[in-house]
């Protein structure tokens, strides 16, 4: 939920700049399963988490270059300011395990441009480390009809997110984008079950 996106110190072009109150959609898409799983009465225990932030330039904000140590000790390379969502998606991943323990994890969140590159404006990516939670969420998306499509989380896409000066680095090049981002994400979910959506496109 970046209530607003400037891009902090990698700012963006001014150019539609004022559209990017829409980068809060992620956060609000949680609120509103949030809000319909307890409408529903669903028999399940459900925990909805949305780090919520604007990304701003200022005198106090971390710069490209910057190094910052995240929730779960794990160091990140700032490689550009503009790569915020992943950072505190990531932090909020990490936090939820730690705090509520959960059976399994979906993340929404509209984090790329190359999610959208790839799948145009009507197919959410979809990145997940279980084959088993994949297919049910696919077997979901059939019934509703909010198309989504599994790409792939392969090693080589870890290795572009490698840091010589830290763990980790919050940008992986343009090649793959959206898989990059939901390989910086895997080092937060300790192994459960998680499945990553790019709603980019589809919030939009």
């Amino acid at each position: 939920a970046v209530t607003f996106d400037t891009g902090g110190i990698s700012l963006k072009p001014g150019e539609k700049m004022d559209e990017m109150k829409f980068d809060k959609c992620g956060g609000c898409c949680v609120l509103a399963v949030i809000r319909a799983a307890a409408a529903l009465h669903l028999p399940l225990n459900i925990v909805a988490i949305v780090p919520s932030v604007e990304n701003m330039p200022s005198g106090s904000s971390y710069r490209p270059g910057d190094i910052i140590r995240m929730y779960n000790g794990k160091t990140v390379e700032v490689a550009n300011t503009d790569a915020e969502g992943r950072i505190i998606l990531a932090d909020s991943l990490a936090f939820g395990i730690r705090t509520y323990d959960p059976k399994a994890i979906i993340d929404v969140a509209t984090l790329t441009g190359a999610a959208i590159i790839a799948l145009g404006a009507n197919v959410a990516a979809a990145i997940s480390n279980n084959t088993s939670f994949m297919d049910k969420l696919k077997k979901a998306s059939e019934k509703t009809g909010e198309k989504l499509w599994e790409l792939p989380l392969y090693e080589e896409f870890h290795d572009q997110i490698k840091s010589n000066v830290a763990d980790i680095k919050n940008i992986g090049g343009r090649q793959g984008g959206a898989i990059t981002a939901a390989a910086f994400l895997a080092n937060f979910v300790a192994e459960k079950p998680w499945i990553h959506l790019d709603i980019a496109g589809t919030a939009w």
